[in-house]
C-alpha cells in the first residue's frame, strides 16, 4: 500500500480555548435566561406584564367574544342580570319593606348600585376560575400568569359600558340629571376593578390547589351582595359604624356611584377612602401571593 492509499489521520479536536471563544461569541447573540428556584415571596414583575401587553389584549378580546358565544340573547345578558335583580329588589325591598332610598326613586337607587356590582361579581367569578379554565395554555407556553385573571376582569368593562348606558336612560326617564360629581365615576370604577382583581387573584390561586373554591364561590358572591348597601342605603348606619362599613370595598364603590350620579349624600369621604385603602391592600397582597405560587400552577392544574 502506497503512501497515497494510507487512511487520513483523524482530525484533531478543536483547542478548548478556541471552542470556548466560539461558544461565547455565539451565546452573545442570544438572549440570556437565568432559571432560579422560586422564593417564598416573588416580586411583582409588572414590566413582564407590560412586555406581554399584546397577549393581554388578545386574551381580553377572546374573553369578550366567547362570553356570549352561541347564546340567544348575546350581550343582552349584561343588561338583563342587573335589570331583573332591580325589579325583584324594587318589589320586595322598595314596595313591601319600604326601605328608604335617600330621596331617589327606588328602581334607579338600586340599579345604580347593581351596575358596578355586576361588574365586580362577574369579574370575581370569571377570574377565580380563569387559571383552571386555561390549564392547556398554562402547561404549554410561558407568559406572565397575571395576564389571565387580569384579562377576565378587564373584559367585563364591555358589559359595564352596556349596562351604564341603560342606567343613563333610566335616569333620563325619571328626570334625574347627573351631578357634576359624575367625573368621579372613573376612579370609582377603578376601585371596583381593583377589588375584583385583588380578590380574584387570591381565589384563582387557591382554586388551582383546592377545587372547593368553585363550590364556595356562589355563596361568597351572594353573601357579599347582601353585606353591600345595594338594596338599602348606608345612611341607615350612624358614625363610626358607617365609616367602618367601608372595610367592605364595594360599599364605597356603590355609595360613591349613587353620590356621583344621583346626588345623594350617602358617600362620606371617610368611607370611600377606607374602601380604597382596603382594596389596594387586597390587590397588592393577592398579587404577591399569586406570584409566589404561580411556578407550581403547571404541575398542579
Amino acid at each position: 500500500m502506497t503512501a497515497d492509499d494510507a487512511p487520513a489521520p483523524p482530525m484533531a479536536a478543536a483547542e478548548p480555548a478556541e471552542a470556548g471563544r466560539a461558544a461565547a461569541d455565539h451565546d452573545d447573540s442570544l438572549p440570556l435566561t437565568v432559571i432560579q428556584p422560586p422564593r417564598r415571596w416573588v416580586p411583582i414583575d409588572l414590566g413582564a406584564l407590560w412586555r406581554y401587553r399584546e397577549l393581554l389584549y388578545f386574551l381580553v378580546w377572546r374573553d369578550v367574544k366567547v362570553r356570549y358565544k352561541q347564546t340567544a340573547l348575546g350581550a343582552a345578558w349584561a343588561i338583563l342580570q342587573p335589570f331583573f335583580t332591580m325589579v325583584v329588589f324594587s318589589v320586595f325591598f322598595g314596595r313591601l319593606a319600604r326601605i328608604p332610598s335617600d330621596g331617589a326613586p327606588y328602581p334607579v337607587f338600586s340599579f345604580t348600585a347593581l351596575v358596578p356590582w355586576a361588574f365586580f361579581a362577574n369579574g370575581l367569578t370569571q377570574s377565580a376560575n380563569s387559571i383552571v379554565a386555561n390549564r392547556d395554555l398554562i402547561t404549554k407556553v410561558y407568559f406572565p400568569r397575571l395576564a389571565i385573571p387580569s384579562a377576565t376582569v378587564l373584559a367585563g368593562l364591555v358589559d359595564f359600558a352596556i349596562a351604564f348606558i341603560v342606567l343613563l336612560a333610566m335616569m333620563a326617564y325619571y328626570g334625574i340629571t347627573p351631578t357634576a360629581n359624575v367625573v368621579w365615576i372613573v376612579p370609582l370604577l377603578l376601585l371596583a376593578l381593583v377589588t375584583s382583581l385583588g380578590v380574584g387573584l387570591w381565589l384563582s390561586a387557591f382554586n388551582v390547589r383546592y377545587r372547593d373554591v368553585r363550590h364556595a364561590l356562589p355563596f361568597i358572591v351572594q353573601a357579599w351582595l347582601f353585606v353591600t348597601p345595594i338594596a338599602y342605603p348606608s345612611s341607615l348606619l350612624s358614625e363610626p359604624w358607617r365609616t367602618l362599613y367601608g372595610l367592605n370595598p364595594m360599599a364605597g364603590v356603590v355609595e360613591g356611584f349613587r353620590w356621583a350620579l344621583l346626588g345623594t349624600d350617602s358617600a362620606p369621604p371617610a368611607m370611600v377612602m377606607t374602601s380604597a385603602a382596603v382594596a389596594v391592600v387586597i390587590l397588592v397582597a393577592g398579587a404577591f401571593y399569586f406570584r409566589s405560587v404561580e411556578a407550581r400552577f403547571a404541575d398542579v392544574v
